[in-house]
């Protein structure tokens, strides 16, 4: 079955390279704009779902230990940033390839 399936998928790259032009240029969609908006999407949802997290556990941090504040503040800052980077750097990515 392992193989049945490794075949399949080296049979199928080179069956669906073949084709030209059926309706012409203005037909064409740009399958890498249109992708990129997913992209940003779950980057986007990911990155949310991980802010949420980690202000979720500073919040339960500084509940239990009031006297940590600087420390957890600081923790939470620099996940913040990092979480918000991935962000910035898939809006990077897009930006070069569409443009």
């Amino acid at each position: 079955m392992w193989f049945t399936a490794v075949a399949g998928l080296l049979i199928a790259a080179p069956a669906f390279a073949q084709g030209g032009a059926v309706g012409g240029a203005s037909s064409a969609v740009n399958w890498v704009a249109l992708t990129s908006g997913f992209a940003m999407a779950i980057a986007s949802a990911g990155c949310g779902y991980a802010q949420g997290k980690a202000a979720s556990a500073a919040c339960e941090g500084l509940a239990r230990n009031p006297g940590a504040r600087a420390g957890i503040q600081f923790a939470l800052i620099l996940a913040l940033v990092l979480i918000e980077s991935m962000a910035l750097y898939t809006f990077a990515i897009i930006f070069i390839k569409v443009t």
